[in-house]
């Protein structure tokens, strides 16, 4: 069986990629922040987040500790501040109170750490160690910032008031829509994680053959119309399909929806940026929890797919027998693969992006919502921690659940084939929806 194939570039094609990774997550960080006044970048619009200047000056903070001190050996700029943005000292809903620096002060940090970076990556040789072969610590702080950027635009999501956001929808799928509900992945070894994707974190490593029986899944996501259907046979009042930590969930919170959904006269709204709108039947549904995910599917007499099903859904190409960077293949994505980058405000309608298909024609894999599987965030065989241990390792275990594929809110630099993210089963404000599976 053939495994992953990777063709390593040059260090001036290295170097390129890591100006143009590092400069794209900082003009959407401004974006995302200049779009706010100071007191809205301030103040805490959910105990679940932090104040967007936290995020802001967090950036600034990690890039200055990897690039500048780790890889340039230089003294801490403002060593006072570390603490402070330590993600593992304070937990989010206590950074209002720390004495954070604020939004000019975090905005000029942020600059002058970028400035000093861009000098030191002019000048640095992107190989000899672990952390600058192939750039790894740079493609690191780029897919940091953007996961940040991400986490941002979930806070803008939860903040009330009017629309501050705008983007163009996406378009109508082209081409004819998918000829099955499902498709048949074919049992079998496959070659999951990797060891050769350059910017791949920790948890993604190493490549390891894993066996899987054969199964059906579905061809695009679960949509708001399907989803509907369960609200409207009672499956939020029906313990039947729930896992009872989920029934507790919704019985104590008098969860009814998914998160943003209401209904009024007759009819299903949801806030979405700060505009009010009709739920569109078409699209993927959006902030559902694990627990409501595996509750829709068992009521479809389905279950959620296990995260090695999603992934040989994802990357297996059963004519080689090769694992690919991407369910189209190995080239970066483009906007006719998938719909990534913030570039809509939204997912597309199922059935899009026919050119980002899998061998076997699943559909949307890669973008528009996160897709939770069943399994536990758990390490690969081999694995090893990687520059650090709070990245992945301390989260390991059954607490969180594994998601995949990421969502339209996610940059192409922090999105692959063997990407992996994960979160507790609660939680619904993240760009989580969800597609089924079922034994073959």
């Amino acid at each position: 069986m053939t495994g992953e194939s990777y063709v390593p570039a040059s260090s001036e094609e290295v170097r390129a990629r890591a100006v143009q990774a590092l400069a794209a997550a900082r003009a959407r960080t401004a974006a995302l922040t200049d779009a706010v006044s100071d007191r809205d970048l301030t103040a805490q619009h959910s105990p679940l987040m932090s104040p967007l200047v936290w995020d802001l000056a967090h950036i600034g903070n990690m890039e200055e500790l990897w690039l500048l001190r780790n890889v340039g050996g230089r003294e801490a700029m403002h060593p006072e501040i570390d603490p402070l943005y330590d993600a593992f000292e304070h937990p989010r809903a206590e950074r209002p109170k720390l004495p954070l620096l604020g939004p000019a002060e975090a905005r000029r940090y942020a600059a002058e750490v970028r400035g000093r970076v861009f000098d030191l990556l002019e000048g640095t040789a992107l190989e000899g160690t672990a952390l600058l072969d192939g750039g790894y610590v740079f493609g690191m702080i780029a897919q940091h910032e953007q996961q940040h950027d991400e986490t941002m635009l979930i806070t803008h999501q939860l903040r009330r008031g009017e629309a501050v956001l705008a983007a163009p929808d996406p378009d109508p799928p082209a081409g004819p829509p998918p000829a099955a509900a499902e498709v048949l992945v074919p049992g079998g070894p496959f070659t999951m994680g990797t060891s050769a994707e350059p910017w791949s974190l920790d948890n993604e490593r190493p490549a390891h053959v894993r066996e899987t029986a054969a199964f059906w899944i579905d061809t695009v996501p679960v949509t708001n119309e399907a989803f509907r259907a369960f609200i409207e046979d009672g499956g939020y009042r029906d313990e039947r399909w729930w896992a009872p930590e989920g029934w507790e969930q919704i019985r104590r919170h008098g969860i009814g929806a998914p998160l943003f959904w209401r209904r009024e006269a007759g009819q299903w709204l949801r806030r979405r940026f700060g505009v009010t709108e009709p739920v569109p039947d078409a699209e993927p549904v959006l902030h559902v929890s694990w627990y409501e995910a595996d509750a829709y599917a068992r009521w479809a007499g389905r279950r959620l797919p296990t995260e090695a099903e999603w992934e040989k859904a994802a990357r297996h190409d059963p004519a080689t027998g090769r694992s690919r960077r991407y369910p189209w293949g190995d080239e970066d994505p483009t906007q006719t693969h998938a719909n990534l980058g913030q570039r809509h405000l939204r997912p597309a309608p199922a059935g899009s992006y026919p050119a980002g298909a899998s061998p076997l024609g699943v559909r949307q894999l890669i973008g528009d919502v996160w897709e939770w599987t069943s399994s536990d965030f758990l390490p690969y065989p081999g694995f090893r921690a990687f520059p650090y241990r709070e990245y992945s390792e301390v989260f390991f275990g059954p607490e969180h659940k594994v998601l995949r594929g990421g969502s339209f809110a996610v940059d192409p630099v922090a999105c692959r084939g063997t990407f992996r993210n994960w979160d507790l089963p609660v939680r619904r404000q993240i760009f989580s929806g969800f597609r089924t599976a079922r034994d073959a």
